[in-house]
């Protein structure tokens, strides 16, 4: 998942900082969700899944496509 998560928001072209700002998500938090730290609770990754418009399938790495069916 932590892939998934820094691939998505590298390819948005956002730091942590702009992501947090466009989230409401901490940018400490962001980064332990990132580096597998911490998991991120259900609400943040339904949020995460709805602002990079990608299923919560591929933010879990249960799946290699991001589509949304």
């Amino acid at each position: 998942m932590k892939t998934n998560l820094r691939t998505l928001r590298k390819n948005a072209g956002l730091t942590q900082l702009q992501l947090q700002i466009a989230t409401g998500i901490d940018q400490a938090l962001l980064s332990k969700f990132e580096s597998g730290a911490r998991v991120p609770p259900t609400e943040t990754l339904i949020l995460l899944a709805d602002f990079y418009n990608v299923s919560l399938d591929y933010i879990l790495c249960r799946t290699d496509s991001p589509s949304i069916k």
